[in-house]
């Protein structure tokens, strides 16, 4: 007899973070079957054969290649091309991950065609409607069967929004799972082929900037506050800056003066990105995931946000909100540099074996 076959749907690089230890769990326990289906949110240029080997896992299975276009565009067209898999291939479940297009487009597929849809991420709310990703959020978490929480504030989220708390499962954090697992790898390979090697030898102390939120870098006046931050900043502690290319295309448009102290470069492969940041003095961003990641392994991190979905950063990590605000953020960059910022501890489940949680339940559900 086959196995039940679940769908693992991934559209940004940050999803297939997050799928890694699902894939890597599931190799483990040989209940299950699955495939990786990569919908094409993001464009595959850099998602090439290196970026799946740094993760540990097989090339995407089906790639449905539905990148570009505005985000009714992109999500008609991940629903469209979903569908046709489905309906042909027919799986025993949908697992998405996340809060991007890919999670609420295929989700609505599935659970249309009677597949049971399970979440991994569930529950995280900013409160900020203005974001995409807290409509693809609300949208998912209304229509899945499974609930995946990695956090405290996402079961009190799912139990206030009236859902069945016997099928809200508090496993822990999968991307968790994939930085301790590559932090792991790190320590035994040869980085000096690494394109943020030359950096780290260059500059023994050093912070790390990323900003992409549209709030963020979409206006001049927005680039111009981050900007204000980071020149005051990186005159006390150098920065290193990979930038994503909307914010680059932004700073250039907009003719924003970053400082001499702050270093620009490309956008970063994983492990080239991982082994930047673990070692800075501080982390400033608007990154979601990055907050988490910090938190994993103890960096300082400063977000330039007036929110945030992952508030357990906050509370028990190394995350402190800032706002967007110069006057708030340089004091606390300023103290993270002078005086070792702010270290917190890891969170209860964030211990590696999420995935495997995950796994267990899913095997129990579908056998």
């Amino acid at each position: 007899m086959s196995k039940p076959c679940i769908h693992l749907v991934a559209g940004a690089r940050p999803n297939f973070m997050k799928i890694a230890p699902i894939v890597r769990a599931l190799q483990a326990d040989g209940r299950l079957a699955w495939k990786i289906v990569h919908t094409g949110q993001h464009y595959d240029r850099d998602m090439n054969d290196v970026f799946f080997e740094e993760l540990g896992i097989p090339q995407p299975d089906v790639r449905l290649g539905c990148g570009g276009g505005s985000h009714a565009a992109q999500t008609g067209k991940i629903m469209q091309a979903y569908e046709d898999l489905v309906n042909a291939e027919k799986p025993a479940a949908c697992l998405v991950v996340g809060d991007v297009n890919s999670t609420l487009a295929c989700s609505v597929v599935a659970k249309k065609a009677c597949v049971p849809v399970a979440h991994v991420e569930a529950g995280l709310r900013s409160g900020d409607m203005s974001m995409p990703e807290e409509i693809n959020r609300l949208v998912t978490d209304a229509i899945s069967d499974w609930f995946f929480v990695t956090e405290p504030s996402g079961y009190e989220h799912l139990k206030r929004e009236g859902k069945d708390m016997s099928i809200v499962y508090d496993v822990g954090h999968v991307m968790v799972d994939n930085v301790l697992f590559q932090a792991e790898k790190l320590k035994t390979m040869d980085t000096s082929g690494l394109e943020t090697d030359a950096y780290k030898k260059a500059h023994p102390r050093y912070g790390v900037v990323t900003l992409h939120r549209p709030s963020n870098v979409d206006s001049a006046e927005a680039l111009e506050r981050i900007a204000t931050v980071l020149r005051t900043v990186s005159e006390e502690l150098p920065l290193i800056f990979p930038v994503h290319p909307r914010t680059r295309a932004n700073i250039e448009k907009f003719g924003v003066d970053l400082g001499r102290n702050v270093t620009l470069m490309g956008p970063q492969a994983y492990m080239s990105f991982l082994h930047l940041w673990k070692d800075a003095v501080v982390v400033l961003t608007d990154s979601g995931g990055l907050q988490e990641e910090t938190t994993a392994l103890g960096v300082p991190c400063i977000t330039m946000r007036e929110n945030t979905e992952r508030p357990v950063t906050v509370d028990e990590g190394s995350n402190v909100l800032a706002g967007t605000d110069p006057a708030k953020i340089i004091p606390l960059a300023l103290d993270a540099i002078r005086n070792g910022g702010k270290r917190g501890r890891r969170p209860a489940l964030w211990d590696g074996k999420a995935a495997e949680r995950i796994v267990a339940i899913l095997a129990d559900k579908l056998l």
